[in-house]
C-alpha cells in the first residue's frame, strides 16, 4: 500500500518536473509567433479568384497571354481543333505506327460493331455508322493519342434497355430507332455542354468502387444477353436480370436450343478466349486477340454458306445495308412526346458514355507521360455525338479493348481513328454483302469474349482491402444491374457514392493528439502510441471543413472527448483538464453555422472551466474568425500557430494548480496536512 502511495506521489512530482521545464524553454524562448492575417482582398477579386480557381483550375487561357491577335486567332483555332497544332509535325515515321494500328482496331471493331448494334436493338449497319463518323470527328477535335473510337458494350446495353421502355423496337422500328438518334443527339449535347462550362468534375462523383462495380454486373448482363444467339433461342425475355433471363433459358432448353448452333458458337468463343490469352502470356502477339474476332466472322459465315446451316436453324444477320451514313436530321425528335424521354436517356447514355471515355483516356495520357484536358474530350466527344446523330449513328465513345489494342499496335496520333474510319467506309461500300450469312452465334461469342475484360476481380479484390465502404459501393452497383437492371443498377452506384460523401462530410474524423517523444510534434495517438498527453491538457484535431452539416456534430463530439478525458484523468488522479486545443489544420473553410458551433463550444467549456485554445487555423479561417469578432470573444492570445506554441505557453499555468494538486493529493493519500 506504502509502495502504490509512492509511486503516486513520484508520478506527481515527473508531472511538476515535466512543466516546470517546459516553464524554463518558454523562458529560454522569447517570443512565439502569432498567426498571420493576410491584407483584405476586394470582394469581386475574390470572387473571381474563386471562380477561376473552381472551373479554370488549370488555367487554360495561359497561352493567350501576351500574344498579338492573330495569333491568337490561330491558337483559338487550335485549340477547337488540336490536330491543326500536332497535324504540322506529323511524319511518315508516325503515320507507319498509326496505319498499322488502324487497320489492327479495323479488324476488331467490325464484327463488334454488329454485335452491339443488336445489344441496342438496331439494325447491324448502325453499329458501323458509328464507326465511321464519330472517330473521324473525334480525330480533329480530341486531345487523346491513343482513344479508339465507337460503340461500346456497355452504353449499347444501356440505351437498348432504356430505349425499349419506351417502345418496342419490333413492332415499332422506325419509332424506336428516331428515338435512338434523339438519345445520341442529347447525349452529345450534354457532353458538349459539360465540357464548355468546364464543369467535368460533376463525372468524378461516380467513384471508381462504383464504376468497377457497375461494369462488372454490365458485362455479367451483356454476356447472359447473348445466350439467346449463343444457344439459338428464338423467343427470348426483354428483361436483363439474371432470374429472368435463366428463367428464359431453361424453360426454352427442351425445344428452343439448336445444336447446330450452340457447336458453332462453344467452338469459336473457345478459339476467341484462347487468342485472348496468347495476346496476355506475350505481348508481342496483341495482333493475335485483335484479328481473332474478324477471323472468326470470315471462318463461320464460309462454314454456314457452304453448309447452308440457316436450313437447320442456325440464325444468320442475313441482311446489312450498304452504303454509308444516310442523314437523319429529320428523324431527330424535337417536340413531341419523346423529345423529353429522349433527353432523359440522353442524359444518363451520355454520362456513362462520357465517365468510361475519360477513364480511358487518362489511363493512357498517364502510360505515355501527356497531359489530357478533359474539358476539351467532353467537347470533342459531345461534338462527334450530336455530329453522329444527324448522320445515323448512335451514342459512341471510347472502347477500352480497342483503345488497348490501339496502345499496343503502336499508335502515334489520332490518325489510327481515320484509317479506322477508312476502313468502315470500304466495309459499307463493299463488303456488307459478304455478311448475309454470318451465324448470330458468332457475334454473341465474339461480345462474350469482349465482356470478360470488363471485370476486374483484382481491383475488386484491392477494393475490399482499402475502403470497406468502397466495397459496399462496387458490391451495390454490381448486384443492382445483375439482378434488377441497368438503370437501377447505376442509381444504385450513384447512390451509394452520394452517401459515402454525406457520411464523409456530415461525420469528419477527429481525433486526440499527444506528444512525439524527443520532438516538439503532436500526432494521432492512435497511430503513434509512444506519443503521451500533456498533463492539464486535451489537443482534438479536426480533420475536416466546418459546415452547417457537420457543424453540430464537431462540437458535440469535441465535448465527447473532453468527458472521456475528464473521466480518465478523475480516475487516475491526474491535473484536471484546464485548457482544450483544437488543432485547425486540416480545416480548409468554415462558415456561419461552423462559427456559432465554436461560440457555442467556447461558452460550453466556460460552464466546465475549461479554457478554449486554437492552433493553426488556415488563412480562409483566420478571416472569418476575425470578421465574426470570435477572436475577441476568446482572446487573440489564445490563437497559436502551433499546438507546440499552445502547449509551452498553456503548460506553466498549470504548475501552479499542480503544486495545489499535488499537496492536496499528498495529504490524502498520507494523512499529513502539508
Amino acid at each position: 500500500m506504502g509502495r502504490s502511495t509512492d509511486e503516486q506521489l513520484e508520478a506527481k512530482e515527473m508531472d511538476i518536473r515535466s512543466l516546470s521545464s517546459s516553464h524554463r524553454q518558454t523562458q529560454n524562448t522569447p517570443y512565439i509567433h502569432k498567426v498571420g492575417l493576410a491584407p483584405k482582398q476586394n470582394l469581386l477579386k475574390e470572387f473571381t479568384a474563386t471562380v477561376k480557381e473552381t472551373f479554370f483550375a488549370d488555367d487554360p487561357l495561359r497561352h493567350f497571354k501576351d500574344q498579338p491577335k492573330s495569333r491568337k486567332f490561330i491558337l483559338g483555332i487550335q485549340a477547337i481543333f488540336p490536330i491543326l497544332d500536332w497535324g504540322r509535325s506529323y511524319n511518315l515515321s508516325k503515320f507507319k505506327g498509326d496505319l498499322i494500328a488502324g487497320l489492327t482496331i479495323a479488324s476488331l471493331c467490325i464484327p463488334q460493331d454488329i454485335g452491339y448494334a443488336n445489344l441496342a436493338n438496331l439494325d447491324p449497319q448502325y453499329g458501323l455508322y458509328s464507326s465511321f463518323v464519330p472517330p473521324l470527328i473525334y480525330a480533329f477535335m480530341g486531345s487523346s493519342r491513343d482513344i479508339a473510337i465507337g460503340p461500346v458494350a456497355v452504353v449499347s446495353l444501356l440505351l437498348g434497355t432504356l430505349l425499349q421502355n419506351e417502345i418496342d423496337p419490333k413492332k415499332n422500328p422506325v419509332e424506336y430507332r428516331r428515338l435512338a438518334f434523339t438519345a445520341t443527339f442529347f447525349a452529345g449535347i450534354t457532353q458538349a455542354t459539360l465540357g464548355f462550362f468546364r464543369l467535368g468534375f460533376l463525372i468524378d462523383f461516380l467513384s471508381h468502387a462504383a464504376v468497377v462495380g457497375f461494369m462488372a454486373g454490365a458485362a455479367i448482363t451483356i454476356a447472359l444477353q447473348q445466350l439467346k444467339g449463343f444457344l439459338g433461342i428464338t423467343t427470348f425475355t426483354k428483361k436483363t436480370d439474371i432470374v429472368s433471363v435463366m428463367h428464359s433459358v431453361f424453360s426454352t432448353a427442351h425445344h428452343g436450343w439448336n445444336w447446330q448452333t450452340i457447336v458453332i458458337g462453344a467452338a469459336f468463343l473457345s478459339f476467341l478466349l484462347f487468342a485472348k490469352y496468347i495476346g496476355k502470356k506475350n505481348k508481342k502477339f496483341f495482333w493475335v486477340p485483335a484479328i481473332a474476332p474478324l477471323i472468326s466472322v470470315v471462318l463461320s459465315t464460309f462454314f454456314v454458306y457452304i453448309t447452308h446451316a440457316e436450313r437447320k436453324g442456325v440464325a444468320i444477320v442475313r441482311h446489312i445495308h450498304k452504303g454509308i451514313n444516310p442523314p437523319s436530321v429529320n428523324q431527330i425528335y424535337f417536340s413531341g412526346d419523346y423529345l423529353l424521354k429522349g433527353f432523359r436517356i440522353g442524359i444518363v447514355a451520355g454520362m456513362i458514355a462520357l465517365t468510361e471515355a475519360i477513364a480511358i483516356g487518362r489511363t493512357f495520357a498517364s502510360m505515355k507521360d501527356y497531359q489530357l484536358d478533359g474539358n476539351k474530350e467532353m467537347v470533342a466527344l459531345g461534338a462527334m455525338n450530336i455530329v453522329g446523330s444527324m448522320t445515323s449513328c448512335y451514342v459512341a465513345t471510347g472502347s477500352f479493348s480497342r483503345s488497348a489494342v490501339n496502345y499496343m499496335a503502336g499508335c502515334r496520333t489520332a490518325v489510327s481513328n481515320i484509317v479506322m474510319s477508312c476502313v468502315v467506309f470500304l466495309t459499307l461500300e463493299f463488303i456488307t454483302p459478304l455478311f448475309k450469312y454470318t451465324p448470330n452465334a458468332i457475334l454473341a461469342a465474339i461480345i462474350i469474349s469482349a465482356v470478360i475484360g470488363l471485370i476486374d476481380f483484382e481491383a475488386a479484390i484491392l477494393i475490399w482491402k482499402i475502403d470497406k465502404f468502397d466495397f459496399v459501393a462496387c458490391m451495390g452497383a454490381f448486384f443492382g444491374v445483375t439482378f434488377v437492371s441497368v438503370e437501377i443498377g447505376l442509381l444504385i452506384a450513384v447512390s451509394i457514392s452520394f452517401a459515402k460523401l454525406l457520411v464523409q462530410v456530415t461525420r469528419p474524423h477527429t481525433t486526440i493528439l499527444g506528444k512525439i517523444p524527443r520532438t516538439s510534434v503532436y500526432r494521432n495517438i492512435q497511430q503513434y502510441p509512444e506519443a503521451t498527453k500533456v498533463p492539464g491538457i486535451l489537443i482534438v484535431r479536426v480533420d475536416s471543413a466546418i459546415y452547417f452539416s457537420n457543424s453540430n456534430y464537431i462540437k458535440e463530439r469535441i465535448l465527447r472527448w473532453l468527458t472521456d478525458e475528464e473521466e480518465q484523468v478523475k480516475a487516475a488522479y491526474l491535473p484536471r483538464i484546464q485548457f482544450f486545443i483544437v488543432e485547425m489544420s486540416s480545416v480548409t473553410d468554415i462558415d456561419t453555422s461552423g462559427i456559432h458551433a465554436l461560440k457555442e463550444l467556447y461558452i460550453s467549456l466556460q460552464k466546465r472551466d475549461v479554457k478554449l485554445v486554437l492552433a493553426n487555423p488556415g488563412q480562409v479561417v483566420i478571416e472569418k474568425l476575425h470578421a465574426s469578432n470570435f477572436t475577441n470573444l476568446i482572446g487573440e492570445d489564445n490563437i497559436f500557430l502551433t499546438v507546440a506554441d499552445a502547449v509551452l505557453t498553456c503548460s506553466p499555468k498549470l504548475v501552479e494548480e499542480l503544486d495545489v494538486c499535488l499537496e492536496k493529493e499528498t495529504e490524502k493519500l498520507t494523512g499529513i496536512k502539508i
